[in-house]
């Protein structure tokens, strides 16, 4: 009869761009790795690997507006940004989605993996009022497939983001 020896393995997470700077920023935050479908990078699909409720698990959505140019929407996954009140929070007249193509190029990440912490340049930020209610939130660690706990109050601090009323009612 032959013996096995079971091992733990221990998973390594690499650090990204946005780990980093919450580290030398001194924040409180741990790093949370979820399982990958590239069929579906929607906020659900995370919120159900991490089993969190979709409402904790924030999205991060990259606008660009008519007076001030790109800017961020950090909203929970189970809301939609109005545009318009996008467009009032940012001081513009109106707002829109930038396409899909424009990603990479404006922030440095791809969809699914995109984080208002680290970008190429940074974008000013707005965060849905809603994420106050929570102790900590889920938001991208700028990579698929990895997801950064952390307080609300925190993450603000982190992205100089402004609270906001950013969602359709």
């Amino acid at each position: 009869m032959l013996g096995f020896i079971r091992m733990k393995t221990k998973t390594v997470i690499q650090k990204t761009n946005a780990a980093r700077l919450l580290d030398r920023a001194g924040i409180d935050y741990k790093l949370v790795p979820y399982e990958v479908d590239e069929q579906n990078l929607a906020a659900d699909h995370v919120a159900s690997q991490l089993g969190e409720p979709l409402e904790q698990v924030f999205k991060t959505i990259v606008l660009h507006g008519d007076k001030t140019g790109h800017f961020v929407c950090i909203v929970a996954g189970n809301r939609e940004v109005d545009l318009k009140k996008a467009a009032k929070a940012s001081g513009n007249k109106k707002s829109e989605l930038i396409p899909m193509k424009e990603l990479f190029p404006v922030t440095g990440y791809i969809r699914g993996g995109c984080t208002a912490l680290g970008m190429k340049k940074k974008l000013p930020a707005y965060i849905s009022e809603e994420a106050l209610s929570f102790p900590f939130i889920y938001v991208s660690a700028g990579q698929r497939g990895l997801q950064i706990k952390v307080s609300p109050a925190d993450w603000i601090k982190a992205t100089d983001a402004v609270p906001a009323d950013l969602c359709q009612a």
